[in-house]
């Protein structure tokens, strides 16, 4: 093990032990980081987190953000709404404004990699108030999908074991206590416990992509040679609550908002960069890669669904109101049209696998959003506690206590209730964007104002400032418009006025205003000038960790390079 002491001063000439008026981290003295054989960086204070995902845990973690039921499941609804072309043109344009999502986090998190994630950057480069809003919300966000995921895993086994059979709850409890424990055991073991996962991820949607190429050149059972017939027949734009070209418009915006809400997650990267292992290299490259994920699969993916299932389908319309099970896949309307057997089961089974791998990364997200919250002074401070693996225990049990909101579903009227919470949790999917593009925003114009170069930039977004004002501004007009229908919505299914979708849909907007504007009035904070933005706190920890980490690997040689099964089968993918 090598073993060394952080500077006495920081970068800027400050002494580091001092609590600043932003709420930054407090470093404690007698700070003795050790680097272990793995390249995992710990700490004895019981206050850091562990550096110990490895630059490949790092990759298939942002993948599996980029990959859940959104897109297996999701996209059946997409599709049945609002046809073939208008889903291939919103989430090929959702995904380039996810993409300059990721760049803009990516450029803040590769210069500064902390624990405190993407609302630290809120707080040091716009405004206090703005860090505490941010994490917040992304927190509620990840303690109401949480326990959803634990309900959509427990419905998928409803299609083996019926309800009357087994009572839900049953499930709920086996998966809560399971993502509890991967969670407790280390950030290395669930590093390694995602990266398979996600690995299974991938597996099988290339697998579907191959499978939808083959039937569309007529592959299947029945040599159907579908091509584009369904672009011409149904048509390629469905008319959604009107008819006409209105209509087409109508569902074609739709669409624009099933396709955010399918890539909702992707961020998720943003809160592992306290735990990476190098993260100035492995984060930035996990960034890059998203653009051509995005490309891959979900481009991929609705390109052949379009051309393989009619947006009028029967099988289609059973599939979107058949939940979270395998039924309810649109990849499986095209399997069943093809004539092949026994897939749909094969299928429930990687979809039960999708639902526990989201539940488990969405506890880990939920502890460690908390966990900076508390490490920026914005929550109690025994929420930065860390054992000696350097898990946040008391954030991950406080965090897991909110899980218990699944056993909600178990009776029908409280899943009404646990229904409008799931409702909220798109619009905070939404605010993080528009949050972090924000601060994006004010990252580059301090920087620019402080001297700080593209060429000193471990990482620069490509679409720079100009494409975080454009991807603001989408942003913010799909959140004011994303439950457009309770306005133009037709009058016999809901009367003169949808109230309960418009309450559910908009009011994560004024909690988000009111969390925002209350921080400011109770503390009195000011908006962060772009000459005194702080550039520095913090940084020559994570310098000295870094040079640590590569010195170390110099040392072991080739023979330390990773897991050799993702080397070889896996990594040529990405």
């Amino acid at each position: 093990m090598a073993i060394w002491n952080r500077s006495s001063r920081s970068s800027d000439g400050e002494s580091p032990h001092a609590h600043d008026e932003l709420g930054k981290t407090e470093y404690q003295t007698g700070e003795t980081p050790v680097l272990g054989t793995d390249g995992a960086v710990q700490y004895g204070d019981h206050s850091h987190l562990h550096r110990g995902l490895k630059s490949r845990h790092i990759t298939m973690i942002a993948i599996g953000g980029a990959i859940g039921t959104g897109l297996i499941i999701g996209t059946g609804k997409a599709l049945a709404t609002s046809g073939p072309g208008s889903i291939l043109i919103s989430y090929t344009l959702v995904g380039l404004l996810v993409y300059i999502v990721m760049c803009g986090l990516g450029e803040m998190a590769a210069w500064l990699p902390h624990a405190s994630g993407f609302a630290g950057y809120a707080t040091r480069f716009v405004d206090p108030a703005l860090g505490f809003a941010l994490g917040y919300t992304y927190w509620f966000k990840y303690i109401i999908t949480t326990p959803n995921q634990l309900t959509a895993a427990a419905l998928v086994i409803q299609e083996w074991k019926t309800s009357e059979e087994v009572n839900p709850g049953v499930w709920i409890t086996v998966f809560l206590v399971t993502i509890i424990c991967i969670n407790y055991f280390g950030v290395r073991f669930f590093g390694e416990f995602e990266f398979w996962l996600s690995s299974i991820k991938v597996i099988v949607i290339v697998g579907l992509i191959l499978l939808s190429f083959i039937l569309v050149l007529g592959g299947g059972p029945n040599h159907d040679r579908t091509g584009f017939r369904y672009y011409h027949n149904p048509g390629a734009f469905k008319p959604y609550i009107t008819t006409g070209d209105t209509g087409k418009f109508y569902g074609f915006w739709s669409s624009l908002i099933n396709a955010v809400f399918a890539y909702l997650g992707t961020e998720l990267v943003g809160v592992t960069v306290g735990e990476a292992q190098n993260p100035r290299k492995t984060i930035p490259r996990a960034i890059k890669l998203t653009f051509y994920r995005i490309l891959f699969f979900y481009c991929l993916s609705v390109l052949f669904l379009g051309m393989l299932v009619p947006y009028n389908s029967t099988d289609l319309a059973f599939a979107t109101k058949a939940g979270t099970k395998a039924s309810a896949s649109p990849f499986v309307v095209a399997i069943r049209l093809a004539g092949i057997k026994h897939l749909p089961g094969i299928l429930n089974a990687c979809i039960l696998l999708f639902t526990f791998s989201a539940s488990n990364s969405d506890l880990y997200i939920a502890s460690r959003t908390l966990f900076g919250l508390a490490e920026q002074g914005h929550a109690p401070r025994f929420f930065a506690y860390t054992d000696k693996r350097g898990v946040p225990v008391t954030a991950l049990g406080f965090s897991a206590m909110f899980c218990c909101l699944a056993y909600m579903n178990c009776t029908d009227d409280a899943k009404v209730v646990f229904g409008y919470f799931v409702n909220l949790v798109t619009i905070f999917g939404l605010l993080t964007w528009i949050s972090i593009l924000t601060t994006h925003i004010f990252f580059v114009r301090a920087r620019r104002a402080q001297g700080i170069t593209n060429d000193q930039m471990p990482y620069v977004a490509p679409f720079g400032l100009i494409g975080s004002c454009i991807g603001l501004f989408f942003c913010c007009l799909i959140a004011l418009t994303k439950n457009f229908n309770v306005f133009v919505h037709d009058p016999k299914t809901y009367g003169d006025f949808d109230y309960k979708n418009f309450i559910t849909g908009y009011l994560g907007i004024p909690l988000y205003l009111i969390l925002i504007f209350g921080y400011k009035l109770w503390h009195k904070t000011h908006g962060i000038k772009p000459h005194e933005a702080d550039f520095y706190t913090g940084k020559d920890e994570i310098d000295r960790e870094e040079e640590a980490f590569l010195a170390n690997k110099a040392a072991m040689g080739k023979g330390n390079q990773g897991n050799w099964f993702y080397r070889t089968f896996v990594s040529w993918l990405f």
